[in-house]
């Protein structure tokens, strides 16, 4: 059997092979081998997904009859992956493999793309894959393209189909809701077709996440079972397919959600649709999760491989009820307690409708001079008489009714002609299909920006979602496209930032965890998880991002008690150590808080800053799950096995004391660590007193671990583990 894989390590230029000379393709990475075979009707088909095989046991894997792209209208009668109308009204698609070229971008990544032609139209589509190999990662999308004289219209466009045959199923879903961001709950498959999906269009991870894991055979944990992880780099609509046939053989169809989105060609158009990215791991879900950490850091977040910056924020500090003299307060305490950079947040801008609440102003983004006299200069020069870096939200995709924007131009936003407007947070999504609002959008920024030469940080924000979804400049015909070109026409305004504003931190905020993916992320440094910021509810917040998102761009603040979304409260120390697992900022009015409280946040910020580069560069490790315990616990340790960091939590009262043991995770067997307690208040007795300073060999904190007892509501403990 004739062989083609990108196993080739000096390859610089492209090969091709054709139908009749190549029958098997192999896509590789360091530990996973996924592989295609063209059948007897010439269809190509994936025969194999699983730990990496030698290349000669790839020739060996049979021959199966699940498609690369199953199609509609011919002889598979399941959810399908591609189902287009052709221009006679034709509404069967039936592609068979026609050539492969692979080619190796570097010494970490190769690309595949496989072209398929249907056997009767012009129609094609171009299946790619971008594997990176050390990481482990697989990039998979499509390109479907139309040469014939009339019209096809698309109504399903998948970017993947990927088939599994295991004894059972099990799909771990990610869902939420406003301040409930990214839970978790996993479910066995049953026959028939379970779909996950957002419908949403901006905002689109407001009810739902665009990810998931598939363990094969049981439950996958965290550092054991087959499992897929997988997540689509996209900011819109999207669904997930998870199709069991009569043959229990399951179907994952990954891509946009074609819901009310169908998408017509024209003669030499193409439609490109958004990658998934994937992992298999016969190591559990922390296997997963290490993998798309280190590639996002390196592929997947602008800047991933820079410290990223500790902030004080005056959102929950003040809202809209601010003057220079009280700003200038907040940066007097924010550089006092070490932080990189204040960030000044919504409320500065309006003049005819001043924002002075949520109902007005959006979209006039001149300076209220009434709060502040002497602009933005000002605070940016307050700043930098403390040594500290200035910051501002925006949110330049919005507008609201009430405001001079809308008054000049209420074509500009997305409704339904002759219906009235549906508002949410008092508020409507502007028309980014349109390329004068996109050119509107860019200079907000630009503007902005130019009111000083010195702003180092943008908070965007995005805050509500679509709804009586209708674009005044897409014509009548072509109203379903809404959902994708609004999506190309933010990449345009984010790509034009960057390349005008490529040293500036920008942070995506959509409402909190609004838009977490892989689409916007090359542009943007970091995230906003969630406007939840009680510690304890961000214990499963943090837990469920971190299963695919790195700690270095999830922003977590320690904010004020009571908290302001849930009423509770709970001890400086726990908001600390929650805030401090990810990357630390802070919330609040730092002139309320006592002199202790305030010299105790000193302390953390200077144990943070000790670990930051573990924490944000470090490989992560889940020990004790917030979803089978009141315990949770979690650690960081540098590739290098060097320096490592351990984070314990009770979120709730252990009568009779927790005493689990924390096995570590990522050291060096063979070498000594001192361990250290991180974020110790001052002058006061601690359970880790008994270890502290003691020294232990790798082999030991990972075989016979770390015991200390916990039985305190909202107790919590930090400790850190130097190699000597």
């Amino acid at each position: 059997m004739k062989f083609f894989s990108v196993l080739m390590t000096m390859l610089s230029f492209p090969l091709l092979a054709n139908a009749t000379s190549q029958e098997t393709i192999v896509i590789q990475t360091d530990n996973t081998s996924l592989v295609y075979k063209v059948n007897d009707k010439n269809k190509l088909c994936q025969s194999y997904l699983g730990n990496r095989l030698r290349e000669k046991d790839c020739e060996l894997v049979p021959v199966s009859n699940d498609e690369i792209l199953l199609t509609f209208g011919t002889g598979y009668v399941h959810q399908p992956a591609l189902r287009a109308v052709h221009g006679d009204g034709n509404t069967s698609t039936e592609l068979v493999f026609d050539r492969v070229e692979q080619r190796r971008l570097n010494d970490n990544q190769v690309q595949t793309d496989i072209f398929l032609k249907d056997t009767y139209f012009a129609f094609g589509a171009k299946v790619s894959f971008k594997t990176y190999e050390k990481e482990d990662i697989i990039e998979q999308w499509v390109e479907y393209t139309s040469n014939e004289k009339k019209p096809v219209v698309l109504y399903d466009y998948a970017s993947s189909c990927i088939s599994l045959y295991a004894r059972n199923y099990y799909m771990t879903q990610f869902w939420g809701n406003w301040a409930n961001e990214m839970h978790m709950t996993e479910s066995a498959l049953t026959r028939g077709v379970k779909t996950v999906e957002s419908r949403l269009g901006v905002r689109s991870n407001e009810y739902g996440h665009a990810c998931f894991y598939l363990s094969l055979d049981k439950p996958a944990a965290e550092e054991c079972g087959k499992v897929i992880g997988a997540t689509l780099a996209w900011p819109g609509s999207f669904a997930f397919h998870f199709s069991i046939d009569n043959q229990d053989k399951l179907r994952i169809i990954s891509g946009i959600n074609s819901y009310a989105g169908q998408y017509t060609l024209k003669k030499g158009e193409t439609l490109t649709t958004p990658p998934l990215l994937y992992t298999y791991s016969n190591q559990g879900k922390g296997t997963v999760s290490r993998r798309f950490h280190r590639w996002a850091r390196q592929y997947g977040v602008y800047n991933g491989t820079k410290p990223h910056m500790t902030l004080m924020n005056n959102w929950e500090a003040t809202y809209f009820d601010f003057n220079n003299e009280i700003l200038t307060g907040i940066i007097d305490d924010a550089a006092d307690m070490g932080f990189d950079l204040f960030l000044l947040d919504d409320g500065w801008f309006g003049k005819k409708h001043p924002r002075n609440s949520d109902n007005a102003g959006l979209g006039d983004w001149t300076i209220n001079r009434e709060k502040l006299p002497d602009g933005l200069g000002y605070l940016v020069k307050e700043c930098q008489k403390r040594n500290i870096k200035f910051g501002i939200w925006l949110e330049p995709e919005m507008v609201n009714p009430k405001s001079e924007l809308y008054e000049k131009h209420p074509d500009w936003v997305i409704t339904q002609p002759n219906r009235p407007l549906d508002l949410s947070r008092n508020q409507l999504v502007l028309d980014l299909c349109n390329p004068e609002v996109q050119d509107f959008v860019f200079s907000v920024v630009d503007k902005t920006m130019s009111e000083t030469e010195d702003i180092s940080y943008i908070k965007w924000d995005c805050n509500r979602f679509m709804t009586n979804a209708a674009s005044g400049y897409l014509p009548a015909d072509k109203q379903s496209h809404l959902w994708i070109e609004y999506v190309r026409g933010l990449y345009s305004v984010l790509k034009r930032v960057r390349e005008k504003y490529p040293d500036v931190t920008i942070m995506a905020c959509s409402g909190g965890g609004g838009r977490i993916d892989y689409g916007t992320l090359p542009y943007f440094d970091e995230f906003w998880i969630s406007d939840n910021t009680d510690a304890l509810d961000r214990i499963k917040i943090q837990w469920g991002a971190s299963q695919f998102f790195p700690a270095i761009c999830m922003a977590s603040h320690v904010s004020v008690c009571p908290n302001h979304i849930t009423g509770r409260t709970v001890p400086l120390k726990f908001r600390f150590d929650v805030a401090t697992s990810a990357k630390l900022g802070m919330d609040l009015q730092p002139r309320q808080m006592t002199d202790d409280e305030k010299a105790y946040c000193r302390l953390a910020m200077s144990d943070y800053n000790r670990v930051k580069d573990v924490v944000q560069f470090g490989d992560m490790y889940r020990l004790l799950s917030p979803y089978e315990s009141n315990r949770v616990s979690l650690m960081y340790a540098l590739e290098d096995k060097s320096h490592a960091v351990v984070y314990s939590y009770l979120m709730a009262k252990a009568l009779n004391g927790d005493h689990q043991v924390l096995y570590l995770k990522g050291l060096d067997p063979d070498k000594q660590y001192r361990l250290h307690e991180l974020n110790k208040i001052p002058n006061r007795w601690s359970r880790f007193d008994s270890l502290e300073g003691k020294v232990f060999s790798g082999d030991f904190l990972m075989n016979h671990g770390v015991a200390f007892y916990m039985s305190d509501e909202y107790e919590s403990l930090v400790f850190e583990a130097v190699a000597l």
